[in-house]
């Protein structure tokens, strides 16, 4: 789908992709890789359950949108959006439809075929023999019967209600002594117990069952006065956006709390029920739930196959990725302290090859060190047994001043970040809630300490990715350690703005949204513009991980235009439309999907051999650019600055986990000429960070 809108200056139609139909493609691609015979099959599994877990969260949040843009009257819509709602949700779940199919059959006759060929069997109630028939009914009735909740309809004295996400079963039963035909629902509690229930088995197989067969083959317990005429799962998806982003005013973390536990009460974005479902149950469900037609998605015979995450593994790491090794950072360790390392010379980490137990350090011997006075610090997401988070609550016992600045409004992570707060804040770690209005995405930390001639130094962490200790092995990131004047004076700046709301200075080092970041931007397209127009090769390498904000893409336009060669990495939601001629036949953009999730965001300007380079966590949308707080910070260090440039370069070249995108936004495997090199940046990567540990 696309969206027009006119170009002043340059008199051109720019043409802008629907973002939700192109994350679709992103998605679709991730289900590619479930695909892909050189994944191990393990890891094939895992990609399905990402998939099943991606779709998830798209209907709660973006599909929830959607249906709540439809109950806009007509003058409200063409106001808002450019778009019909009704049209692009129609659109959305034809194409989910299709891919929908093509996961089962991933699922059924790829992956788990493969699996059973290795031994590992997923079994249905009909191929159990008399001692998992046993072992089934023993585990049903000592562990699985304590968390089941029946309900009968026009029965039961509780109001019907489905949990979001949760899964359950829909019932047409007949009542033996009356014959009427009731209909029921029953939750499987696979948010108490695993979703798969191991079974005996013999030596050289491993046999397991769904937690919902179990239930399936023991409803005679449950309902003992009726007789099963048709079981079924579904699935209620609701909107589960805490829709807060633009409260100012009252207590925030009141409202958190309360919207955290009003979030079950969501509107239904979708409801996925077993595409063998009758038509008497399905319409009865639609008229007890108060279902519209949007809302029904027809589904295979088991949901949330994100579950497969559980799986357990008994074959071991054959059919998994070869781990790597965290990568040590040899300058670093050549210093007892990382705050003389960082005296010396400015550090780059990559992750997930370096080992993250830098950035822990940085923490620790702040914590420590007599010398320290002050630690600032952003969180967006923590982990939940974060190591950073401990380290801050010792360097507050050991009386130093922590400030740490927390976002509640990182979705899906509310809880646990409020969590973490409320146990710093009872060990004397002073917390700064969420700017009503505005939410903190930047990755940034600042230590101060004191130099042997009494002089406070500012040591800097700048990330792309967030301070967690879990995403950092398997997200791929950058952080820098510097301790560079002009920089740290202005990250001191912006703690100010974020916790005293003092109207920093100028920031003439750093980009920062709400200040400086989009003119910055604007002002660099426009000098490789100039550099085209007299005559200069000129370039610009961006990667993200979602382009949707439309005066930067026309501000690339613009670029392509005058002859500017633009190369773009983008892994997920991406509005500009590549290689259409007199518009953008200049750019080209490539999408990659590897083990790692792609996560960095890094722009590099050639500026007629005078590179700049900017990182840090700011993507190229509306929301990032104009209503967040988010940092992109020069590297100024000319080795780091190479390192970089290299690890754009092989992700530039990437023949195997990366594809074009085409005007559709289609994914389009590179072609391979016979006897060409085969490039896989992520592993790439990996050998090239551990050449520069071994040269250093």
């Amino acid at each position: 789908m696309e969206n027009q809108s006119t170009d002043t200056t340059n008199n051109t139609e720019n043409i802008y992709y629907d973002r939700d139909l192109s994350w679709l493609t992103f998605n679709y691609r991730v289900l590619k890789e479930a695909q892909s015979p050189d994944v191990p099959l393990f890891e094939r599994l895992k990609f399905l359950a990402i998939y099943s877990s991606n779709q998830d969260e798209f209907f709660r949040v973006r599909v929830a949108n959607l249906r709540s843009y439809i109950k806009l009257d007509k003058k409200k819509i063409n106001k808002a959006l450019d778009y019909d709602p009704k049209d692009l949700l129609k659109d959305i779940h034809l194409r989910v439809q299709e891919h929908l199919k093509e996961f089962t059959e991933t699922l059924r006759y790829k992956v788990l075929l493969e699996l059973e060929k290795n031994g590992v069997f997923i079994l249905s109630p009909e191929q159990l023999n008399d001692d998992q028939k046993s072992a089934c009914l023993y585990y049903f009735k000592t562990k699985v019967l304590s968390f089941l909740q029946p309900y009968i309809f026009g029965i039961s004295s509780r109001d019907a209600f489905l949990n979001n996400r949760e899964l359950y079963f829909a019932l047409r039963i007949q009542n033996k002594f009356s014959g009427n035909i009731d209909f029921a629902c029953l939750n499987i509690p696979s948010n108490r117990l695993s979703r798969f229930f191991q079974l005996p088995s013999p030596n050289v197989q491993f046999h397991y069952i769904f937690l919902d067969d179990i239930i399936r083959m023991n409803l005679d317990f449950i309902f003992p006065d009726y007789d099963i005429l048709e079981c079924q799962s579904i699935k209620m998806n609701k909107d589960a956006d805490l829709n807060i982003e633009d409260e100012f005013s009252g207590d925030l973390v009141e409202k958190i709390q309360r919207q955290i536990e009003k979030r079950n009460l969501g509107v239904p974005s979708r409801f996925l029920y077993d595409r063998n479902m009758s038509k008497d149950l399905l319409e009865y469900l639609k008229s007890a739930f108060d279902l519209m037609d949007e809302d029904l998605v027809s589904g295979a015979h088991y949901h949330s196959l994100f579950d497969f995450f559980q799986l357990p593994n008994p074959i071991g790491r054959s059919i998994e990725f070869e781990p790597l090794k965290p990568l040590r950072n040899r300058k670093i360790d050549r210093h007892r302290s990382i705050f003389s390392a960082i005296d010396e010379e400015d550090h780059m980490l990559h992750f997930p090859y370096h080992s993250y137990n830098y950035i822990l350090q940085f923490f620790n011997q702040a914590a420590i060190d007599p010398h320290v006075s002050e630690i600032k610090v952003t969180f967006y997401r923590m982990a939940s047994d974060s190591f950073i988070g401990n380290a801050l609550m010792s360097a507050a016992r050991n009386e130093k001043k922590v400030t740490v600045f927390m976002e509640l409004k990182a979705r899906f992570d509310e809880e646990n970040n409020l969590r973490w707060a409320e146990r710093m804040q009872k060990a004397g770690v002073k917390i700064i809630y969420s700017i009503p209005g505005l939410k903190v995405h930047a990755k940034v930390a600042l230590v101060k300490k004191k130099t042997e001639t009494g002089m406070i130094k500012n040591y800097c962490f700048f990330g792309t990715g967030n301070l967690n200790e879990k995403t950092a092995s398997i997200y791929a990131d950058h952080g820098l350690l510097t301790c560079d004047k002009d920089m740290g004076e202005e990250l001191d700046d912006l703690f100010k703005f974020l916790y005293k709301r003092k109207e920093p200075g100028k920031f003439n080092s750093l980009l920062v949204s709400q200040f400086n970041i989009i003119d910055g931007f604007v002002a660099r397209i426009d000098r490789e513009i100039a550099h085209a127009k007299n005559g200069n090769e000129a370039r610009i390498i961006v990667k993200l991980n979602n382009l949707e904000e439309r005066g930067m893409i026309d501000k690339l336009y613009e670029a392509s235009r005058a002859g500017v060669k633009i190369d773009m990495i983008i892994r997920s939601v991406c509005c500009l439309v590549p290689g259409v001629p007199g518009m953008s036949e200049n750019i080209r953009i490539r999408r990659i999907v590897g083990r790692f999730l792609e996560h960095s965001r890094i722009v590099w300007f050639q500026n007629n051999g005078d590179d700049e380079l900017y990182m840090g966590s700011a993507d190229w949308m509306k929301r990032n650019l104009k209503s967040r707080i988010e940092v992109k910070f020069p590297i100024r260090n000319e080795e780091l600055k190479n390192q970089v440039k290299e690890l754009l370069k092989i992700q530039l070249k990437d023949n195997t986990k990366a594809v074009m995108l085409d005007q559709d936004i289609n994914n389009i495997p590179i072609k391979k000429v016979k006897g060409q090199r085969l490039y896989n940046a992520q592993i790439d990567a990996y050998e090239i960070i551990k050449r520069w540990e071994e040269m250093s």
